[in-house]
């Protein structure tokens, strides 16, 4: 595609660097944001549709080398992984904020007593300032974008932590928002763990943080000391139920598309399954059935990724030493290898509840299968354990998929589906307790990264002077009436 570079850059002022790879860097280009969103606040929606056409074409002009990059950081990762899972979310993100945007920040009418009625309520939202978006390196495209476009919407100026575990592409990101955006708007924060820190202390007006849960309570604390409020998105297991009357091809179809989309490296990866008993061998027979179909040959298939390092590798590696063999079904004739971090997808039937695998996130294509006898038991193993990101659940019967519905919580829920609710720009994504709090993505973005300033406007007639001092008959009659 045309690079639209040359003709953002006439329309930009005189900018100093956009990337930031010290502390000192980061800290005055912090300062440099926060004191220009106190003078000069983008309360028009010119300027912020601008900044989101400027995002758009950036990720345009530059999605081969935005795939190279992040192939590169990973060992291997296929191109229509992420023009899947980060480009297509990323542009029709694009595409709905700025299809609602000028709406979106239009002062709204709120509903007022008749006690106080000629005077009306207003919610007028207002920009927060500089945002700070820390990025993870899983889906470091859509994690870094799709933060952006809600604080753009909502009119913010940005700082952005790439992640230190996806080197190249932060370095390929950070090159293309310095040509495709004025320093007055973005920067990028490149740099290690001790430059996530000290990201986390800068006093933004919003901090969001995609991750794990003990690295979001760390940020968690660190922005404490600010008052600096958060959006965290965290990670967790997300269980899978199958109801007895469910269609078990359909539903292996789609477990098995979210287990190993990214080799499983996807915060709302189905983490283990629950199934009646009398589907285990049903569903490994046809998740083998599966793989052998869409992923044929998968030590030299370009549509499946490796793990993004040696020591991710390792961890899981160690899950799966730690079980008994007997429990460990692989899906595939290959074997795990160390030195391409290729990880074939395994089922791990009937695991112990106090496992490693069962206690941690796995973040690969690793499936534990448990069986429950009924499902007040599967209710009860996912609410005896941390609140997940998110749950699926598959199955026809409407009673029972409203017993789901009701008896649990979780941060997102889909049915006779999996991922999808991500993509939903008209649905909050987020999580609650340890998979995160807050949520983002469309209006609960926009909403999220505002200040939604409440505006009272009292009418040049009206009855407030009868209730002041000194109080007589009238208004003890009023109070009377008020306080029955």
């Amino acid at each position: 595609m045309t690079d639209n570079t040359q003709n953002i850059n006439e329309h930009m002022p005189h900018q100093t660097s956009s990337i930031a790879h010290t502390a000192e860097e980061m800290r005055a280009q912090f300062e440099h944001l926060q004191a220009l969103s106190r003078t000069q606040p983008i309360n028009d929606w010119a300027t912020r549709e601008t900044q989101l056409d400027n995002l758009e074409m950036m990720l345009s002009d530059n999605q081969a080398s935005f795939a190279s990059a992040i192939s590169a950081d990973f060992g291997y990762r296929s191109e229509s992984e992420t023009q899947f899972a980060e480009l297509f979310p990323s542009f029709t993100g694009i595409s709905h904020a700025k299809k609602h945007g000028k709406k979106w920040m239009k002062p709204q009418r709120a509903p007022i007593s008749t006690l106080y009625m000629p005077a009306h309520n207003e919610i007028q939202p207002q920009p927060l300032g500089v945002v700070g978006i820390m990025v993870p390196w899983n889906y470091p495209l859509f994690l870094a974008v799709g933060p952006m476009i809600d604080a753009l919407a909502a009119g913010n100026r940005i700082m952005i932590k790439m992640s230190e575990a996806a080197p190249k592409f932060a370095q390929t990101f950070a090159d293309a928002v310095a040509r495709y955006f004025s320093s007055d708007m973005i920067c990028v924060v490149l740099g290690e763990v001790d430059i996530a820190v000290a990201f986390s202390e800068l006093p933004f007006d919003h901090l969001l943080y995609t991750g794990s849960t003990a690295v979001g309570k760390k940020v968690m604390a660190a922005a404490a000391p600010n008052l600096t409020p958060v959006t965290l998105e965290l990670g967790g297991k997300s269980p899978v139920i199958v109801l007895d009357d469910a269609n078990l091809e359909s539903a292996v179809n789609r477990v098995m598309m979210g287990k190993t989309l990214n080799a499983g490296q996807t915060c709302i990866a189905p983490d283990y399954v629950l199934i009646p008993r009398r589907y285990h061998e049903s569903f490994i027979q046809a998740a083998k059935d599966w793989m052998d179909k869409h992923y044929p040959d998968i030590e030299h298939n370009p549509d499946y990724s490796r793990i993004i390092n040696g020591a991710q590798f390792e961890r899981v590696k160690g899950y799966l030493n730690a079980l008994p063999s007997e429990q460990v079904y692989a899906l595939t004739s290959i074997e795990a290898n160390s030195e391409t971090r290729l990880m074939p997808p395994v089922i791990v039937r009937e695991p112990a509840l106090d496992s490693e695998v069962m206690d941690n996130e796995i973040f690969a294509p690793i499936l534990p299968l448990i069986h429950y006898e009924t499902l007040d038991d599967a209710i009860h193993l996912v609410n005896s354990r941390p609140r997940p990101l998110a749950l699926y659940v598959f199955g026809e019967h409407q009673g029972d998929i409203e017993q789901v519905r009701n008896r649990t919580v979780s941060g997102g829920l889909c049915v006779n589906e999996v991922l999808m609710h991500v993509a939903q720009h008209d649905l909050p994504f987020g999580g609650v307790g340890d998979s995160g709090t807050g949520v983002y993505h469309g209006k609960a973005g926009f909403e999220r990264l505002s200040h939604m300033k409440p505006v009272f406007v009292q009418a040049k007639l009206n009855g407030m002077n009868l209730l002041l001092p000194p109080y007589g008959g009238l208004f003890k009659k009023a109070m009377a009436l008020f306080l029955k």
